[in-house]
């Protein structure tokens, strides 16, 4: 009898002692921070991987991200890539930041060097008269707001007709779809505008 309670003891002893030890090692991954760049949390984590607007899905690689990047041009240039889709903030340090964007469809492309010579928070849109004559159903004049093509922001370029603009058509970013202008879904446009100077040198290749 007094073997069988010393072996019940002994067992109870094992099965608490090895309970500690699960205990001590899951509570030991809370001791250590996270690696650099991330976070914790006790929330559910947005998914940084997929853009979701209007119930649209954004391909991941036109996702906003920093990028390494070598160029000359001083940091806080804008560089738009046409042909990738693709407008890089330049950081400085070999980085920028990149966004994907929608560009001009067949004949209305254009390049050139210019600065940045106004920006505007939900802008009124007022169609140039060449885009009425092609579309006659458009209005003269159409105020800010969530229905407007120049979307969230607008980033004017020199004295040209065109802008860095948001778009209530997050799908046609990655295709030229636009008269000349810049396309980005609103809440990238939101980012560049918060970065970006009056001033600032904008290249469209």
């Amino acid at each position: 009898m007094m073997r069988s309670f010393r072996s019940l003891m002994l067992g109870a002893a094992l099965v608490l002692s090895s309970s500690l030890v699960v205990e001590t090692a899951q509570a030991a991954r809370f001791l250590f921070d996270p690696p650099p760049g991330m976070s914790t949390t006790s929330g559910k984590p947005r998914n940084a991987l997929q853009l979701k607007t209007n119930k649209v899905r954004l391909d991941a690689r036109f996702m906003r991200q920093v990028v390494p990047y070598q160029t000359d041009q001083k940091p806080g240039t804008i560089v738009v890539v046409t042909a990738q889709k693709y407008l890089y903030l330049v950081l400085g340090n070999g980085r920028a930041l990149r966004y994907g964007i929608g560009t001009a469809r067949e004949g209305f492309e254009w390049n050139g060097t210019h600065r940045v010579s106004n920006k505007r928070e939900w802008p009124g849109w007022t169609p140039p008269e060449e885009m009425k004559r092609r579309k006659p159903g458009l209005p003269d004049y159409m105020p800010g707001g969530v229905n407007n093509p120049l979307g969230a922001r607008a980033i004017y370029i020199g004295s040209t007709l065109y802008r860095i603009h948001g778009t209530n058509e997050p799908w046609s970013i990655g295709q030229d779809v636009s008269s000349g202008c810049i396309r980005m879904v609103n809440e990238d446009v939101e980012d560049l505008y918060d970065r970006v100077k009056i001033g600032a040198k904008v290249i469209v290749l």
